[in-house]
């Protein structure tokens, strides 16, 4: 089975498919083999370098849609045990495009929300492909609910294209669903890290966005719309993306200068799909350092915090 490839990354595929076809060959211990075998491992090095060591806005927009890109469900297997998972809104119904439970994390218990999508056509159908409708935010915020009830930790994993446009979104009111979650998490009274995975995207990230920390995954994108839209809308061009996705200052790093979130995690070359291990791990570290330092703050200083975090977002500037 051939991998998903990129039009920038097919060479570098090329090359690795190549390679797993020497080494699965029977005459894999001859010598002109193992000696192409090695040539091949220190081609693949080089060109995996050239390849991802200075990525555009939009080709790292491109690796945080990777069909292969671990979600939400993935690092809630990896990171925490005993994850219970709830769902509802118990107004409508349960959105699988968000999920959400108890869990733990190491000793510490926690409430996990986020986003989901899936991993081929038929997981991408039901999850909507991570598009969430007024009942998947309203189960959120109910999930947050409960997470400040029990002084719980709330960990938020953000991974969607934007919030689902449809007329029965819309019916069943998708703005005040998006708006209420706001409101509600600026003043929620329990810690809030928030985990941007993959897409950002528009009002159906901020949904489940606004947190006491804020990071991001090195090739994941937050953006008020995406690079296709905006381009749409400015450029009377959908095909302009790349371009957008460059004047949107949508990467982590450009997020990170503008003092909109609080630190980058750092993913392998080439996507946090080809080692969820070490991603995972990194993931981890920074929920668990971050807890830790949360936890000692008190509620009244921590929601203020937060309150006046947001009050200082953008900020005007003569040229």
């Amino acid at each position: 089975m051939r991998r998903f490839a990129y039009d920038f990354e097919r060479a570098l595929v090329e090359l690795e498919e190549k390679l797993d076809d020497l080494k699965k060959s029977p005459s894999v211990q001859n010598p002109e083999i193992a000696e192409e075998i090695a040539y091949l491992e220190s081609q693949i090095e080089k060109l995996r370098e050239k390849t991802y060591a200075n990525l555009t806005p939009w080709q790292k927009v491109r690796i945080a849609r990777h069909p292969d890109r671990p979600r939400t469900l993935d690092y809630v297997e990896h990171i925490f045990h005993d994850y219970l998972d709830l769902h509802g809104d118990r107004l409508y119904s349960d959105d699988p495009a968000i999920v959400g439970g108890f869990a733990f994390l190491d000793s510490q218990k926690v409430m996990i929300i986020g986003h989901q999508k899936g991993k081929n056509p038929k997981e991408n159908v039901l999850r909507n492909f991570g598009m969430a409708h007024p009942e998947g935010y309203r189960k959120a915020l109910r999930l947050m609910k409960l997470a400040e009830k029990f002084h719980l930790p709330l960990i938020s994993f953000i991974d969607t294209p934007g919030a689902y446009p449809g007329i029965g979104a819309e019916e069943r009111g998708q703005a005040g669903a998006i708006a209420l979650n706001l409101f509600e998490m600026s003043a929620l009274r329990t810690p809030i890290i928030v985990i941007n995975i993959g897409e950002g995207g528009s009002g159906g990230a901020l949904a489940i966005g606004v947190g006491d920390r804020i990071f991001m995954l090195e090739n994941a994108y937050y953006s008020v719309i995406t690079p296709e839209g905006c381009a749409s809308i400015l450029y009377n061009n959908a095909s302009k993306a790349e371009e957008a996705a460059e004047a949107l200052k949508l990467t982590a790093e450009s997020l990170f200068e503008l003092g909109l979130i609080d630190g980058i995690i750092p993913e392998p070359l080439g996507g946090a799909h080809r080692d969820p291990h070490f991603v995972s791990l990194k993931l981890k570290e920074t929920l668990s350092s971050t807890i830790k330092e949360l936890v000692n703050i008190p509620l009244e200083h921590l929601v203020e915090e937060r309150y006046q975090r947001l009050r200082k977002i953008g900020f005007y500037r003569e040229e």
